[in-house]
């Protein structure tokens, strides 16, 4: 029984070890098999990442060289790319907002492309944020016409005039140009021979480029993006955020946003309020990312080679802030020209912006050049410094002055104004001013704004050439005890100080009472007067006073008559008549633009000729003062000294003219000073 009892269990011992065994194997191939498929997969894997890696480039390529650029391309409703967040921390996860602090939540409207592949339900929030669309745009052939920047002229009849006629007035230039020329076309070489051998450095800091719009055309706002992302170096441009100022456009809405996610490095941002321009460049720079901020108007073409000299400039000194040259788009045929030459900003006593023509040319011609004031075309600044000095002003309304405000705020707290010659930007410059402001007055306030924080007594001269402005201050009494604060916290120079060291070329006016003002003439009710936008040998006029300054004047102590918001105009004489030419400069005024005026009679009298100045009006030219006609005939009497003046003077003549010296009224001028500077 042991025995066999023992026999048993061998046997089955055997048994087990044999099932065990059997079992061993099985799972041995169980392995084998599963190593045999994870080697298959990971095989299979590494086959298409290869694929993918190899094949992407030239795809990428691709789909850079050949946008989706036609102008007319109208894509399918964007709706489901985008998804509505609560808050300003749900937005953050998207990456669309940056940690600078900016705007009020509920100004502010986010379109950003994101990786995320399952957002959040949409519901109703504060922020829209747009995620990569899949839907497949068939490409279309790209225009050719006005390559290398040739111009553009079309004959077009009937219908198509209409259609370019009501472009020409929705936009200020020919959209129907505009939508034949490609998005991408190229630009001619301007740029001086020396520049071409510029060497900047691979370690340049990183540039931001904001681009604000409002109502933009979509060929000029695409070409402007599609020009930024050609030619700027992508080691060096970080980002373009798009900032959509409330436009009503339907193309600039989902057809956009849609466009917009398939360009990489753009990102779309919209205001859910009307910003202006000061407000919506500061709610790109709060978004901002870049080392450095780069504002472009929308519609510009960049030439190649415009970013590296303003981020080599700003790299060596940090409280520079730069501009391009800006060369000439013409409205009409969109022909690229180059200025010819070198210019730098300044402004007048009205507060209003010029390019002055440099007198003498660099040397080298690569030097930048100092300049009182920028245009804001394109403007490349420190992000760092622009939030230290304050920025734009916050106070500014949607358009007018905010170049010149932040141009004396950067010169006097610390900074620089350059233009960069070896930077070239194409600025394509409107027929007329297209958009509508709410209140008529916004210009006028925000050069009041300026004014009042930066020009301390010298706010009196401007006064007197915007009398407008004067009488809107005298009204609201404008509020700039935020800025005057921020001046006194930066601890800035005064308005003398920028007079005298960076634009002492500016004429100061004298203003000296019963000396300046409007020049009012007794015989006829008219002021003297003359065509503004023309350069110096103009012809004087005579015209119904306007009481606004822009007939402002002045007698001063050198003996000249001055003219212009600079005050850059002198009364001379060619022939007998009296005309404008530009002022002499750092000299003796010239003999024959010397004058003197008789206090009791009132006559302004030509030292050179000892003779005095006549209003004469043209033929059928009724005055405004005793029924004064043309003939001078004065209360309907035809006086001796009238009959003289007549018989030189011709049917057509009209202007200020010099005549023998006589009691004529006509020759009988007084000062009108509309504002009277304040005691103390």
């Amino acid at each position: 029984m042991l025995r066999c009892g023992g026999n048993a269990v061998v046997r089955v011992y055997y048994h087990e070890l044999s099932a065990s065994s059997f079992s061993m194997r099985h799972r041995c191939r169980q392995k084998f098999c599963r190593s045999k498929l994870l080697c298959f997969w990971l095989l299979l894997v590494f086959f298409v990442i290869l694929t993918v890696v190899f094949m992407d480039p030239l795809f990428g390529d691709l789909t850079k060289k050949d946008p989706i650029s036609h102008p007319h391309q109208r894509l399918a409703s964007a709706s489901d790319l985008e998804v509505l967040v609560d808050s300003r921390d749900q937005a953050e996860r998207y990456g669309a907002l940056s940690s600078l602090s900016s705007l009020k939540d509920d100004q502010l409207l986010i379109v950003q492309a994101t990786p995320e592949r399952n957002p959040p339900q949409p519901k109703k929030g504060t922020y829209k944020v747009l995620i990569p669309g899949a839907k497949k745009v068939t490409a279309v052939p790209v225009p050719t016409h006005g390559d290398w920047g040739r111009p553009v002229r079309l004959k077009l009849q009937g219908r198509e005039k209409d259609i370019e006629e009501a472009g020409l007035r929705k936009y200020g230039f020919n959209e129907v140009v505009s939508e034949r020329i490609s998005l991408r076309r190229r630009l001619p070489e301007i740029r001086h021979p020396a520049c071409l051998t510029q060497q900047y450095s691979a370690s340049l800091p990183s540039a931001s480029v904001v681009i604000c719009f409002h109502n933009e055309a979509w060929s000029t706002l695409l070409r402007t993006v599609h020009s930024v992302l050609d030619t700027a170096p992508r080691q060096h441009l970080h980002e373009i955020l798009l900032v959509d100022d409330l436009s009503q456009h339907g193309h600039l809405k989902s057809v956009l946003s849609e466009y917009v996610s398939r360009l990489d490095g753009v990102r779309l941002i919209r205001s859910t309020k009307r910003l202006g321009v000061a407000g919506c460049r500061m709610l790109g720079a709060a978004r901002a990312q870049g080392d450095v901020l780069v504002f472009l108007d929308s519609h510009c073409e960049c030439h190649g080679g415009w970013l590296e000299p303003l981020l080599h400039r700003i790299a060596g000194d940090r409280s520079r802030v730069v501009s391009s040259v800006l060369d000439v788009i013409d409205w009409q045929t969109f022909q690229y020209s180059a200025v010819p030459q070198l210019h730098r900003g300044v402004f007048d006593w009205r507060l209003d912006f010029h390019w002055e023509a440099l007198s003498e040319q660099e040397d080298p011609p690569t030097r930048p050049i100092q300049s009182p004031a920028l245009s804001g075309v394109v403007l490349a600044v420190d992000r760092r410094f622009f939030q230290k000095i304050g920025a734009y002003d916050p106070g500014m309304g949607l358009w007018g002055a905010e170049n010149i405000e932040l141009s004396i705020r950067v010169w006097l707290c610390g900074g620089v104004m350059e233009v960069v010659p070896c930077s070239r930007m194409g600025h394509l410059e409107r027929s007329h001013l297209t958009h509508t402001l709410p209140d008529d007055d916004t210009a006028e306030k925000n050069k009041i704004r300026v004014a009042e924080t930066w020009m301390d007594a010298y706010k009196q001269i401007f006064y007197k050439r915007d009398t407008v402005a004067y009488f809107i201050q005298q009204a609201e009494s404008s509020n700039c005890s935020d800025r005057v604060k921020l001046r006194q916290t930066l601890g800035c120079r005064n308005f003398h100080w920028f007079l005298s060291n960076i634009h002492p070329e500016l004429y100061i006016p004298q203003d000296r009472p019963g000396l300046s003002g409007e020049l009012y003439n007794v015989g006829t009710g008219y002021c003297a007067d003359y065509k503004r936008g023309r350069v110096g040998g103009v012809a004087m006029d005579i015209s119904p006073c306007s009481g606004n300054g822009n007939q402002h004047c002045e007698l001063n102590s050198q003996r000249e008559v001055r003219w212009g918001p600079a005050g850059q105009l002198c009364f001379d004489v060619r022939g007998e008549q009296v005309i404008l030419s530009d002022c002499p400069q750092r000299q003796p005024s010239l003999s024959r633009q010397q004058w003197k005026m008789t206090k009791q009679s009132g006559q302004i009298v030509h030292m050179m000729t000892e003779r005095c100045v006549e209003a004469v009006l043209g033929k059928g030219v009724a005055s405004q003062r005793n029924g004064t006609s043309e003939r001078g005939v004065v209360g309907g009497r035809d006086t001796p000294g009238n009959r003289g003046a007549q018989d030189n003077a011709t049917a057509t003549e009209r202007g200020l003219f010099l005549r023998p010296c006589s009691s004529d009224p006509r020759q009988q001028w007084h000062f009108d000073q509309l504002v009277v500077p304040r005691p103390g």
